[in-house]
């Protein structure tokens, strides 16, 4: 599979009252990389939303903590495509130290595609190129 990077140094407002990287944070990880990664294949949310009127929203989110991550750390948040059908999408995600590539945490977020009226629709037959790349993405 194709793997897409992310790179973020943590903020202070990130962090709780032990200094420590809220939970709640490494979803938003997720999504800051689901971003870029679709700004890489061509296809940035803009585009999705307002010019091809397709939302996916996100169905299921997972996340399993390896190691503390803290204030003014940098983190490298890598996403794959673990399968894409063009009616749903599931990302994996790793997001690691980035000086010592040390894991501190895996998770993966489930998405389906729906058309403005909140429809699903599918991409194979809605948006055949954006469904070929993501299938691509998949592929090992």
């Amino acid at each position: 599979m194709k793997s897409f990077t992310f790179t973020h140094k943590t903020q202070y407002y990130e962090t709780d009252q032990m200094g420590v990287i809220h939970h709640s944070n490494y979803i938003r990880w997720f999504e800051e990389a689901r971003v870029f990664f679709l700004e890489e294949i061509g296809y940035p949310y803009q585009r999705l939303e307002k010019e091809l009127k397709i939302i996916s929203p996100v169905l299921e989110a997972q996340c399993q903590y390896r190691s503390m991550v803290h204030f003014g750390d940098t983190v490298d948040i890598t996403l794959r495509v673990e399968s894409s059908n063009g009616v749903k999408l599931k990302c994996a995600y790793e997001v690691r130290d980035h000086d010592t590539q040390e894991l501190r945490s895996t998770g993966f977020t489930k998405h389906c595609f729906l058309n403005e009226t909140g429809s699903p629709i599918s991409l194979k037959k809605a948006q055949p190129e954006l469904y070929q790349i993501l299938r691509e993405c998949a592929q090992p």
